[in-house]
């Protein structure tokens, strides 16, 4: 395997290119833009205007959400690496409604031997000027494309082997939704669609999985199916968590004080060529209990369903204490009958 080309990109890298962003900007005024950022993210007021206004909004919406997004985003990409061929990564990459890039950072992350191309599509000047900013620290990004574009019914995307559209689809209205989506299935030879680990992100997951099913991609995370969700709306919801290390500035800007928080997300990832989803995958945090470990499964059967793994399953059962949310069941390394 030839060595990566560039140091590789980790959190901590956009950490050290956030540090000082907010420099100059009245504490009040950066919590203010945070509170209404929260707001927009949430999803609750959907809307065909930027939701980054100004150098302000833009400021405290990356220290506030980029490291969130960059972490849920990564663990999305892991799973789509999980499944595509081994040895495949995407030579080229379109980010949409990428705003300051937390996307491509994730993407650089996950795939970091090459430089590729990389175009990052927003309608808020505001942020393409600061990621273009940010992204002079990460030599992968130092070639991007940071374009303005209206996300929505006049979107036309180039050809990309992975099409990225993370935290937009709740900004949209409905009918922008669905041309966001149908582009991104036109143009990516992978699609991964990230949105909050609300039952409104996950309704909009759900939408957009089935109209990728129809377009003709497969599923390669997190379901280990192609089959309708086994998951009822309405009842519960599909989403996953992953740790965000919060630095000073971070904290600063939220109002927190412990040194980490837990980003929920949903995302679906499909492609066009072959891949092989996971044979099962836990949805739930595993319980671990005296002497056996407690897995809630969605499965390739499809459905739902619980595996208790206890110490007479030997290396299973080591491999089960150490499983997280989000994890593909049974481990590589572990045969299912072990």
């Amino acid at each position: 395997m030839n060595a990566p080309l560039t140091p590789a990109v980790s959190a901590e890298t956009l950490r050290a290119a956030l540090a000082g962003l907010l420099d100059g900007l009245p504490p009040k005024q950066a919590a203010q833009a945070v509170e209404r950022l929260i707001a927009n993210y949430r999803g609750r007021t959907p809307t065909d205007a930027p939701v980054l206004r100004d150098r302000s909004d833009v400021a405290a919406y990356a220290a506030y959400r980029m490291p969130a997004t960059f972490e849920a985003v990564c663990a999305a990409l892991d799973a789509l690496a999980d499944a595509a061929p081994a040895g495949w990564s995407p030579d080229s990459h379109v980010d949409v409604g990428g705003g300051t890039g937390a996307a491509t950072w994730a993407v650089s992350a996950t795939w970091s031997s090459s430089v590729r191309p990389v175009t990052v599509l927003d309608w808020a000047e505001p942020a393409l000027a600061l990621g273009r900013e940010l992204a002079s620290a990460n030599p992968l990004l130092r070639d991007a494309q940071w374009q303005r574009s209206r996300i929505g019914a006049a979107l036309s995307l180039p050809s990309a082997d992975l099409v990225t559209v993370s935290y937009v689809l709740g900004e949209l209205t409905e009918a922008d939704r669905g041309v966001v989506v149908a582009e991104a299935a036109r143009a990516g030879q992978a699609v991964v669609i990230v949105e909050p680990g609300t039952p409104e992100g996950y309704a909009r997951v759900l939408a957009a999985r089935d109209q990728l099913i129809a377009a003709g991609l497969r599923i390669a995370a997190p379901c280990p199916h192609g089959a309708a969700c086994p998951i009822v709306p309405g009842q519960d919801w599909c989403h996953f968590s992953a740790r965000v290390s919060r630095s000073s500035l971070h904290r600063q800007v939220k109002g927190g004080s412990l040194p980490y928080e837990d980003e929920k997300f949903s995302y679906v990832a499909a492609t066009r060529f072959d891949a092989e989803p996971v044979e099962a995958r836990v949805v739930r945090r595993p319980q671990i209990r005296k002497g056996q470990v407690l897995l809630d499964l969605c499965t390739r059967d499809p459905g739902l369903a619980r595996d208790t793994v206890t110490k007479r399953h030997g290396s299973l059962y080591r491999a089960a204490r150490d499983a997280a949310w989000g994890d593909g069941w049974p481990p590589p390394s572990s045969p299912s009958g072990d």
